[in-house]
């Protein structure tokens, strides 16, 4: 887990947690370690920790990002960042154009995201990005690891605007 600081207390305790095989330090050692990268960083954070992280670590691997671009600094209802012509994965990509972002995760509570079975009978889970490899690492990892039942291939990663653009939904 990374973070902006390799000393910082949640990521410490979310490593006494998670056991032996779990690590942490600052977005950069993040970065330089994994092979397949998660963005769970805040909406409005999500571009200066992936710049934190640096684009020499990221360059060639695969990030699923289940952010979301909301904006909470006017309070409930809350806004999004970025909406309608634009989306926050989008901008993701386009800072960092050689990682292979796809979009996962952006339809369901937090908790659901890695324990479908919360949630009785058979469910889909939405990717969408701009590279065919790594959408197929995406998808095994949330078949073979999270237990999702199917992932459903929305295409290029502009289809997560509609999606994005869904979430305020769910704060009201």
């Amino acid at each position: 887990m990374g973070s902006r600081t390799a000393d910082n207390p949640g990521a410490r305790a979310w490593t006494r947690i998670a056991g032996k095989l779990a690590s942490q330090g600052t977005f950069e050692d993040a970065a330089q370690f994994g092979e397949l990268l998660f963005n769970c960083t805040s909406g409005m954070g999500s571009l200066s920790a992936l710049q934190f992280a640096k684009s020499v670590n990221l360059n060639n691997k695969v990030l699923i990002d289940a952010v979301y671009p909301l904006d909470f600094s006017w309070g409930m209802p809350t806004s999004l960042t970025v909406c309608n012509t634009d989306s926050l994965a989008e901008q993701i990509q386009r800072a960092h154009p050689l990682l292979n972002v796809v979009k996962a995760l952006n339809s369901m509570n937090c908790e659901v995201m890695v324990h479908p079975e919360l949630i009785p009978g058979k469910h889909d889970v939405f990717i969408c990005g701009n590279n065919a490899s790594a959408k197929a690492a995406a998808t095994l990892i949330l078949m073979e690891s999270f237990g999702w039942d199917s992932v459903v291939d929305l295409d290029d990663i502009t289809a997560i605007r509609g999606m994005e653009m869904a979430v305020p939904l769910g704060y009201h």
